[in-house]
């Protein structure tokens, strides 16, 4: 696997003009609200270094989730999280993920060393600022946020509904990529996050 590092440089949070207001389990953001836009934000992307911004990605749909290396839930959906970026490669979906967490086992070096260890397929940067969490409202981790075409949140919440992945039942941000691109309505579209919470540093 690959790894590397960035500088904290150029980190800039655009919020969306418009939003309807929070949902039933964000305080932020709800499903169908125009999705928070970000740039700048340092990331590793196998052995290359990168920056994270939204405007950038060209797919259709973006599965933006929010990560911590230190949290146990996080780990138990690590593989599964992986293998749905793999199986979704090529067909016109991009995963995107953010940790906020002010840790040392959560900046950017340790994501290197993670992002080496698990072979991760898709983007993982380091929001120093926090802004962007703040944004989409993300309280755990790990915490998902699918977006079509036009940039608005059609599904919020956690990836399944089950942390032991032998007993999934319902598998929420598969089913809500798979609607989106087919054109369809998200059925399920907010779930509650379940997972480590995120703590978030008092604004000067």
């Amino acid at each position: 696997m690959r790894k590397m590092f960035l500088s904290l440089a150029a980190l800039t949070l655009v919020a969306s003009p418009v939003f309807a207001g929070a949902g039933k389990y964000n305080s932020a953001v709800a499903p169908g609200d125009a999705a928070p836009a970000f740039s700048g934000i340092p990331a590793v992307l196998g052995d290359k270094e990168t920056t994270l911004s939204l405007g950038d990605v060209k797919e259709d749909v973006v599965v933006v989730v929010f990560l911590a290396n230190h949290c146990p839930a996080v780990t138990a959906y690590e593989d599964r999280v992986i293998d749905f970026a793999n199986d979704y490669k090529g067909k016109n979906v991009k995963v995107v993920a953010v940790c906020v967490n002010d840790m040392d086992s959560d900046r950017l070096p340790a994501i290197k060393e993670r992002v080496k260890e698990k072979s991760y397929p898709f983007a993982y940067g380091y929001d120093a600022s926090q802004d962007v969490g703040r944004a989409y409202g993300a309280s755990r981790t790990p915490q998902f946020f699918v977006l079509d075409k036009t940039r608005t949140i059609r599904y919020s919440g956690a990836f399944d509904d089950n942390s032991k992945e032998a007993s999934v039942e319902k598998k929420y941000v598969r089913d809500a990529v798979d609607s989106v691109l087919k054109g369809e309505s998200v059925e399920i579209a907010e779930t509650r996050a379940v997972g480590c919470g995120i703590g978030y540093n008092k604004k000067k």
